[in-house]
Order: C-alpha cells, then sequence, then structure tokens
C-alpha cells in the first residue's frame, strides 16, 4: 500500500487492520462464504480460513541440494514476516497461525527444499537487516527498490499495483480509461486517491463531466459503497482488490489491467549465490507446476502473478 505520511510499516500494518475488517464488513452487508477459496481439499469459510494445502508438494532434490549447510542444517527453513498485511500474511483466527497468500508459497517452497517452514514473526523494518543470520530469508511483501537491493539480494514472485473493481457483471458498463461521470472510491491519502484525482481534473480540463471521488478512511467503507450501489467502482491496491472480491462471493469483480505494477520479493543474504539459486529455481518451479498460480487463486490475488521468478529484477 502506498499511503502519503506514513511509512512503509505503518501502512502495512494498516492495511492488516483493513483487509481483516472487510470479514465483518461483508457478512454486514448480507454475503455468504460460497465465493471462498477452497483447496484441493476442501473450502473454508471467511473467518477460519486455513491457507492452501500444500501437503501435495514435492522434495525436487536436485534445487534442495543448491541450498548451503547453514541454511539446511537445522531442518528449517526461517522466515521473517511481519504479519499484518492481509492476504499476503496475517494472523488466522486463532490469534497464531501465520496465513496469507505469502505463507502459502513460503511453505510451498520448504517442501521442495525438503525443509520444515518457520515463520518468525517480526517488526517489518527488522527484518532485512537481520537475513542470513536470524533468519534464512525474509518474505514479507518487500517491494524491490534500488536502495534495498544494495542490502539484499532478492527473488521476485509477485507484482503489485492497483486494480478497479465494480459490481459482478459490470452492470453500469464502467470503463477503466474512460470514467468521467462515474463514482469512485478510493482510501484516504493514497496513491488511488491522488490518481483519480488527477483523472478527474482531466475530465473538466477536457468538458466532460467530473469523477466523483469518494475518498473513505478504512476500505470496508469504500467495499460496501460499491455492492450497495453507493459508488460505481473502487480503486485499490491490486492484493486488498482481488482479497475483497474473493471474500463478497459473486459480488464483484476486478476490470482493466493491475496498473502502476512493481515486483514484491524475497530478501536474501547479500551474496548468498547458492540459497539465492536454490529460492529462484524452486519458485520457478512452483510457478511451472501449477502450485504457485493455485495458492493465488485461492486468495484472489492472481491478477498479480508473474511467469517468471527474477533474480535482482530492474526497478525504475
Amino acid at each position: 500500500m502506498t499511503v502519503f505520511g506514513l511509512n512503509e510499516h505503518a501502512c502495512r500494518a494498516l492495511t492488516g487492520v483493513l483487509a481483516s475488517a472487510l470479514l465483518l464488513a461483508t457478512a454486514a452487508c448480507g454475503t455468504t462464504d460460497t465465493g471462498d477459496a477452497s483447496s484441493a481439499s476442501g473450502s473454508s469459510s471467511t473467518t477460519q480460513l486455513q491457507g492452501y494445502d500444500t501437503s501435495g508438494v514435492k522434495k525436487d532434490a536436485a534445487i534442495a541440494a543448491l541450498l548451503p549447510q547453514s541454511v539446511t542444517k537445522d531442518g528449517k527453513f526461517t522466515i521473517g514476516v511481519e504479519t499484518t498485511y492481509a492476504p499476503a500474511e496475517f494472523l488466522a483466527q486463532d490469534g497464531k497461525t501465520a496465513i496469507g497468500y505469502e505463507m502459502d508459497l513460503a511453505k510451498a517452497l520448504a517442501r521442495v527444499f525438503g525443509l520444515k517452514e518457520e515463520t518468525a514473526s517480526a517488526p517489518f523494518d527488522s527484518i532485512i537487516p537481520a537475513v542470513g543470520s536470524k533468519y534464512d530469508v525474509g518474505f514479507s511483501a518487500f517491494t524491490v527498490t534500488s536502495e534495498r537491493i544494495k542490502a539484499v539480494d532478492f527473488v521476485s514472485y509477485f507484482n503489485a499495483g492497483s486494480t478497479m473493481v465494480v459490481k459482478h457483471g459490470n452492470p453500469k458498463k464502467i470503463n477503466p480509461d474512460n470514467l468521467c461521470g462515474t463514482t469512485v472510491g478510493v482510501q484516504i491519502g493514497t496513491v488511488q486517491e491522488t490518481s483519480m484525482g488527477d483523472a478527474s481534473a482531466k475530465c473538466k480540463a477536457a468538458g466532460k463531466q467530473a469523477i466523483e471521488v469518494q475518498a473513505q478512511k478504512q476500505q470496508t467503507d469504500i467495499t460496501t459503497a460499491v455492492i450497495t450501489g453507493k459508488a460505481d467502482a473502487f480503486y485499490a491496491d491490486t492484493p486488498v482488490a482481488g482479497y475483497a472480491v474473493k471474500q463478497t462471493g459473486s459480488q464483484l469483480q476486478t476490470i482493466g489491467a493491475n496498473t502502476g505494477a512493481v515486483p514484491e520479493a524475497i530478501a536474501i543474504k547479500k551474496g548468498d549465490a547458492s540459497t539465492v539459486e536454490a529460492v529462484q529455481k524452486g519458485m520457478q518451479k512452483l510457478i511451472d507446476d501449477g502450485t504457485y498460480g493455485k495458492i493465488l487463486d485461492y486468495w484472489g490475488v492472481s491478477a498479480g502473478a508473474v511467469k517468471t521468478a527474477e533474480v535482482n529484477p530492474k526497478v525504475k
């Protein structure tokens, strides 16, 4: 999430609160659990999501052999994560278990290595400095930046951007490339609010009807406004948008492209070429065999899927 005036850690915490609260808001709107993601072994309710079943992922001996002894000696693949960013990583109803699409990817990756995934919850800004000592990797929705690449090596697995959401079937025929005269919900202080404000100004400059930008503090209220018809669409971070669609059953859908996407990646100790290679090949294996896609589908975030796990992807 890009929120002006907040650091990234604060943004993650805010997003986690809002996305978790969405479960309650959708229930209040009369939604059902029928649209929830389900694994191969069965479905889950909105308040009891347990994650995708990764038990079918098998060890790849050739990939596992790439890992250095410093990673494999304890039989664990230790993940540094800050668990307040649904649907990437957040705590389940028990208040202890870390779940989310990144947690499922981490578990699947550990199984490729023949190791047991161990989640180590930590403050967001403390994870990267401890990668390679306290944690084998950092797996916590890290956006790849030129500054971070100086500190760690990265293997990408997701593109996070902004996505438009409308009622299922798009009954008002909303065109994300021409929003003049529509009502669009955004969260206060986000990059999406600025984007819609700029788009509205362009509409007026062209002699067209402005966009009515409904800026609200809580994503839950924004989602509800679209469901109830008080807004024509909402614009939000791609993972948050996808998760909202998933949690509201068949009432919403995304339209248009995942815009302004930037890569998110697993952080690995700088210069640890063996672990970098193992993680890149392990993630690519999950992409190629379909496990990756099924995990993202489970959480409703397939719009951010990538086809290739890249080492230190280029950033603007």
